[in-house]
């Protein structure tokens, strides 16, 4: 379980199809590099280095700490301006934690004392196509045995 109950956090965020990710891990972790490969599949920037975090009715808000922080970093290139507007979150990865089994039961993040979906994305091949795919269709149902 992981709660997040102050803002700015530090991690990245991007958003399509009306659903949004917040995306932790600590420093090297692979943060922006995975909200790049979303980004290049089509998603929008929220916010890269600093999230913040807003609680909004049931949902939580998500943008970027000012107009300056309005681009991701790209390792070794350099800091590319992005638009980034405000995104609702959905779900949240943790890059640093792997999951428990290949097809792991649900884990929950509390995010401002809200409940979402937690995906622990450490070493997962592939990641950057799945969340893309869980933005797209959404999450997959738990409770489906292969």
């Amino acid at each position: 379980m992981l709660t997040l109950t102050k803002s700015p956090v530090h991690g990245s965020a991007v958003s399509a199809f009306g659903r949004g990710v917040l995306i932790l891990g600590a420093s090297g972790s692979g943060k922006s590099g995975l909200a790049l490969q979303l980004l290049a599949l089509g998603a929008h920037l929220v916010a890269d280095d600093q999230v913040i975090l807003q609680a909004s009715g049931a949902g939580v808000k998500m943008f970027a700490p000012d107009a300056t922080a309005r681009r991701i970093e790209a390792r070794f290139l350099g800091l590319i301006p992005v638009p980034a507007p405000p995104g609702c979150l959905s779900f949240v990865v943790d890059l640093d934690k792997a999951p428990g089994a290949r097809l792991p039961a649900p884990a929950v993040a509390y995010v401002m004392l809200r409940e979402y979906p937690l995906i622990n994305g450490k070493d997962v091949p592939n990641l950057g196509a799945s969340i893309w795919l869980c933005l797209k269709h959404g999450l997959p149902k738990r409770d489906t045995i292969l």
